[in-house]
């Protein structure tokens, strides 16, 4: 019988999560039935949005996630054993599926590319950075985008899609090690916005004439200062917040409705999953291509062991991660 180790949550996050709130527990797996496949881990994903999902979950409940896994035994025709798959199983090595809701990688996946990539680049990251960059926003050539969390596994991407677009692009990160990373992917402006003097100009110094596209992944004061350089016609996706995520207190005051509407601006949060069927195939093997061609560089921030799970995930949360932040099972 195959023994399966989760990381439950244990008791539900006040302020910045710790080691109390998570429980490693193991459990035995029931012997396949028809149709079923046996997953196991390879990959396993750590993501800012856990931390606002995990509000759904009840205390004991597995935490939630994707993973790149390997079928090690089936029952069910479509996916023989050794398939590769992506998977929203969550924190555990082993676990059984009907199928439903696993993706294989495309039949088409260069060898050169590591798996781990599906959970980042070329997986749910890189696809955020897609459709909010070129549908959300509607970036076009010659425009300027400000994106921060810039050195994260969508703000680099983000970057990088708008530099192919012919865009000029300022990036913004919290340590001089990514500030330098920025600058190697093509960013034509990146400062850590930990050390500049004031965030407003800094902004300003970057781009005189202002923002035409805003891709947001931080959202409270940072946003506000960047919402008011905004162009007329100014777009901004909303990606995530994570400077909000783990706060005790009051929201913080949003933009100033002035300037949201004097400058009509659009502003549109969205979540990935929005995309399906053949546009979310469409961006994924242009990610992939992309890629493959050495038109976007791509960073992993990888930890090995499956025990690492919580320090991967709050350690993301404090930014400690270049790139994509992952756990190798």
């Amino acid at each position: 019988m195959v023994q399966a180790k989760s990381w439950t949550l244990k008791k539900h996050f006040e302020g910045f999560p710790t080691d109390s709130n998570f429980e490693l527990k193991t459990t035995e797996l029931p012997p396949l039935n028809n149709g079923e496949v046996l997953l196991e881990a390879l990959f396993i994903s750590v993501d800012p949005y856990m931390r606002i999902a995990s509000k759904r979950l009840k205390e004991g409940d597995r935490m939630m996630g994707e993973q790149v896994a390997r079928v090690v035994e089936s029952k069910n025709p479509a996916f023989p054993a050794g398939t590769i798959v992506v998977a929203l199983s969550g924190w555990t090595s082993h676990s059984i599926s009907d199928g439903n809701g696993l993706r294989k990688l495309p039949a088409e996946w260069p060898d050169k590319l590591p798996l781990s990539l599906a959970l980042g680049t070329v997986g749910m990251p890189g696809l955020t950075a897609y459709f909010g960059l070129l549908d959300i926003c509607g970036v076009k050539g010659g425009e300027t985008v400000m994106v921060n969390a810039a050195a994260g596994a969508v703000g680099s991407v983000v970057g990088q899609i708008a530099k192919l677009k012919g865009c000029k692009v300022v990036g913004a990160a919290g340590s001089d090690e990514k500030v330098a990373y920025l600058k190697k992917l093509g960013f034509d402006v990146a400062f850590n916005y930990k050390t500049v003097k004031s965030l407003e100009e800094a902004l300003r110094m970057a781009s005189p004439d202002g923002y035409d596209c805003y891709f947001d992944n931080v959202g409270g004061e940072f946003s506000n200062t960047v919402i008011s350089q905004m162009k007329t016609f100014g777009r901004i996706a909303i990606c995530g917040a994570i400077s909000q995520y783990n706060r005790t207190g009051p929201c913080p005051q949003g933009p100033p409705p002035e300037v949201v509407i004097y400058q009509q601006l659009r502003m549109e949060g969205f979540i990935v999953t929005r995309w399906q069927g053949d546009v979310r195939q469409k961006a994924l093997t242009d990610l992939m291509n992309w890629v493959s061609e050495g038109k976007i560089q791509y960073h992993e921030y990888m930890l090995e062991g499956f025990e690492k799970m919580p320090a991967a995930f709050m350690g993301m949360l404090k930014g400690e991660n270049l790139g994509k932040a992952i756990v190798k099972a």
